[in-house]
């Protein structure tokens, strides 16, 4: 009898802690459903009735249906429907596009001669009022010298977009900011970058429009940092960057706020060349991705850090410089040369 007890006590501490382990998967993939339902493109009434309704059935399902396992089969049956709407939504490249972000950007590569069409050069006159202009340009590969990190901080002092640029020996300078593409009208939500609500576009910009754009006209605070990499793993970073604007021209693909975001698509493209790309907690939390490069000796020890971020502010440089051609050699004046 004694023996019977203590069977049934272990199968209710076992029921129990399933329950337990179970009920929170359940709520957080719940809410999952239910933001993806809310974001998506149903009419507003059938949305907020699923809005509604299918919390109440998903949840509560394992607590009505008998048996049990069936009630909880019907939960994941229903959560499992919304994954599957969810990954089966396409990327598109034919949308009403925002016209700084209209036309793709892309590269023909013939061994050292890189033409790079459709760089975008805009004419601002004020954050939302510009006229957009691209060109084209073929650069020498063996030329190709220098890689530089932009930070551009928007806010929070966590939180930074970053931005790439190349920088060949004839000072010309091509700089990359991995965006999400918005459509006419739409603004940008961090929370629905997590679900499928954008494309992933590449940028490829001249530094008068890009990082202009941050200093001159939205004031964020940008900063500037060179790059101690050596010509031959920029030229591997570069050709992977083009590789990557040339196949989502070809194939689009949805921008991701943790997976596929500025931070986590440049780490992506230099960890094949990257003695020293084991992870850290700043790749997320990216507004002190400086501070972790500076400790992996990417950037110049000529100055301790603190110092080396105050010079690194560009802001007043990029403000006086302003429309002129020699921009991009403006905003660098003052700043550690580079070593190889």
């Amino acid at each position: 009898m004694l023996l019977l007890r203590n069977v049934e006590k272990s199968k209710l501490k076992k029921r129990l802690y399933v329950r337990i382990c179970i009920w929170p998967v359940l709520i957080l993939m719940t809410g999952w459903a239910v933001m993806v339902i809310w974001l998506s493109a149903l009419t507003p009434g059938i949305k907020l009735m699923a809005t509604v309704l299918y919390p109440v059935a998903t949840l509560l399902s394992p607590l009505l249906i008998r048996p049990r396992w069936l009630g909880t089969a019907v939960s994941c049956l229903l959560l499992a429907g919304v994954v599957i709407w969810f990954l089966s939504s396409a990327p598109s490249n034919t949308r009403d596009w925002q016209p700084d972000q209209a036309i793709l950007p892309y590269a023909e590569i013939s061994g050292d001669q890189i033409t790079l069409y459709n760089i975008r050069n805009c004419d601002y006159r004020t954050e939302t009022d510009f006229t957009c202009h691209y060109y084209d340009r073929t650069f020498d590969l063996a030329k190709l010298r220098t890689i530089d990190l932009f930070l551009v901080y928007w806010g929070s002092p966590n939180i930074a977009h970053t931005m790439f640029s190349f920088g060949f020996e004839d000072g010309g300078n091509v700089c990359f900011s991995i965006e999400t593409r918005k459509e006419k009208g739409e603004e940008y939500s961090a929370i629905k970058g997590f679900f499928r609500q954008y494309e992933k576009i590449y940028v490829m910009a001249d530094e008068r429009d890009v990082v202009r754009l941050r200093t001159n006209f939205r004031h964020e605070d940008v900063y500037l940092y060179r790059l101690q990499v050596q010509p031959e793993i920029v030229r591997k970073v570069f050709l992977d960057y083009l590789q990557e604007v040339n196949r989502l021209k070809a194939k689009p693909e949805w921008y991701n706020a943790l997976t596929g975001n500025c931070t986590t698509s440049i780490r992506q493209h230099t960890v094949p060349y990257n003695p020293d790309a084991r992870l850290d907690w700043r790749m997320i939390v990216n507004g002190y991705v400086d501070e972790m490069i500076y400790e992996r000796g990417f950037i110049s020890h000529s100055l301790p850090f603190a110092e080396l971020k105050k010079v690194s502010y560009i802001n007043k440089k990029a403000q006086a410089a302003d429309h002129a051609p020699d921009f991009s050699r403006r905003i660098r004046e003052g700043l550690p040369e580079q070593t190889h």
